[in-house]
């Protein structure tokens, strides 16, 4: 199983709004950051500010912050809200259902079914600042940037 990177971004985007959560955080010190397309970020934040999780403050000194605290936001509901439909397999597409031969004989989808509720159940157990290192703020990810270790 793999997320999309709407999700990965989207959960970087919040690790980073946790550890610096003293200050406004820009789309361009994300997308310098992470050194992902502004144009990816912007898609991003937008979601997460109609989902919820963030807050935007527009205009001079504007950007982005956690919508509420760390320990209160749920990785398992950032996942559900911006992965969406999980469609491990064909028959998980709608649009799909009933051109597979097997569909009626099949226990696959029930199978992959439970395992994505068992993942979303081990995700719902952590919090954001559970996955949010305290001391990477942009500052010390830089010092591990420039010494070749990953930030992440």
């Amino acid at each position: 199983m793999q997320l999309t990177a709407h999700t990965d971004y989207a959960l970087r985007v919040l690790i980073y709004l946790n550890v610096n959560n003293e200050k406004l955080v820009t789309i361009t010190e994300l997308a310098d950051f992470f050194g992902i397309s502004r144009n990816h970020l912007v898609k991003v934040v937008h979601k997460l500010g109609v989902k919820g999780f963030i807050q935007t403050v527009r205009g001079k000194g504007g950007g982005i912050r956690l919508s509420r605290p760390g320990r209160e936001i749920s990785i398992g509901s950032v996942v559900r809200e911006v992965e969406g439909r999980f469609q491990m397999a064909e028959c998980f597409n709608p649009k799909k259902q009933g051109l597979c031969p097997l569909e009626y004989g099949c226990g696959l989808t029930g199978l992959l079914g439970r395992a994505i509720e068992q993942f979303l159940q081990t995700l719902d157990k952590a919090a954001l600042s559970d996955i949010s290192v305290p001391a990477m703020s942009a500052k010390s990810a830089a010092g591990l940037a420039e010494s070749g270790r990953d930030p992440r």
